[in-house]
């Protein structure tokens, strides 16, 4: 019994340690903002919108905070993104992560938000992180 107990334990904490673990991407309402189209854009359609900042904040709250940290303010296991590049450089690396994720060696560090948040929700997130961003 004691066996099984510690098998159970041991199992149940490294998976928690090595996984993402089941996580539903929250929906984000981006009906206040511009229609962009269903093909993915380079270039931050939203950069400076306020409207499109309030709807990325919360949508980072909900999808995004839980590894890369309250208010974008990383503790260390994903980046913090508040030291993304501004402008069109800084937009490819995003979209090429919200798009995609990222894995390496078969482990998941990133999940792929692209499809499941859609273009207009990612891009609400990149200019919401453009207002918090730093170089200190």
């Amino acid at each position: 019994m004691l066996a099984a107990a510690t098998l159970l334990a041991a199992t149940s904490v490294g998976t928690r340690l090595a996984a993402h673990g089941d996580v539903t991407p929250q929906p984000v309402d981006t009906s206040a903002l511009p229609d962009i189209g269903d093909a993915w854009v380079t270039h931050n359609p939203y950069r400076g919108n306020a409207k499109a900042a309030e709807i990325g904040k919360s949508a980072f709250g909900q999808n995004c905070a839980r590894c890369h940290g309250l208010d974008a303010i990383s503790g260390g296991i994903a980046p913090d993104l508040r030291y993304l590049e501004l402008g069109d450089s800084g937009d490819e690396w995003f979209v090429q992560r919200f798009q995609h994720g990222s894995s390496r060696d078969g482990k998941v560090y990133m999940p792929p938000f692209g499809e499941a948040l859609g273009q207009k929700a990612g891009w609400a997130i990149r200019a919401w992180l453009e207002t918090r961003h730093t170089d200190d």
